[in-house]
């Protein structure tokens, strides 16, 4: 396929008298833009997480701490935090990474009071701040799976807010966990 495309490039250029130049990556711009998302987001955080497990009543809010690592010389991120919910302690890991075949970003998340029982894997596109993924998770043998939609947003250089939506198999989105991070200098 890359012979493809440099035999276009200089067919075109051969016809149209111009200088071969190689055809812009995109997929590597991609790449770029996701490892300064990585270096944006990497340190030690601390902040509030708000967290609702009925539409519009708020079930807990608590202090969280967490530290987002690059982890195989940084190919992937590791996020790991601890905080409590309803004063018992809630810990949580997840891995991110952005996969330069399909330039999408990749979670995979487990949490002692959400994802206690499998791991949820989620995908997603970048966004103008950060990105933003979605996956699936069972609430019964017999029920449909509903779906869960994380937002990272790096407000600035210092402030990371990381917003999940429970989504219902119909499609509406409830707000289901708010987490404001300040940057620990």
């Amino acid at each position: 396929m890359q012979i493809m495309r440099w035999a276009a490039v200089i067919l075109g250029a051969l016809l149209a008298g111009a200088p071969v130049r190689a055809p812009a990556d995109a997929g590597e711009d991609a790449k770029q833009a996701a490892k300064a998302t990585f270096a944006s987001v990497t340190g030690h955080w601390a902040g509030t997480v708000r967290t609702w497990v009925e539409p519009g009543k708020l079930f807990d809010e608590s202090p969280v701490s967490g530290r987002i690592e690059p982890i195989l010389g940084g190919l992937f991120l590791r996020h790991a935090y601890e905080s409590r919910i309803q004063d018992r302690p809630r810990q949580g890991e997840e891995t991110i990474g952005f996969n330069s075949v399909t330039q999408r970003y990749q979670t995979t998340w487990v949490d002692s009071f959400h994802m206690n029982y499998a791991l949820m894997h989620s995908e997603g596109a970048a966004s103008p701040r950060g990105f933003t993924v979605f996956g699936r998770y069972d609430v019964g043998p017999t029920e449909p799976p509903w779906g869960w939609k994380t937002v990272y947003d790096l407000v600035d250089a210092d402030h990371l807010t990381i917003t999940a939506y429970n989504v219902s198999p119909a499609g509406e989105e409830f707000l289901a966990v708010e987490t404001k991070y300040a940057r620990v200098k």
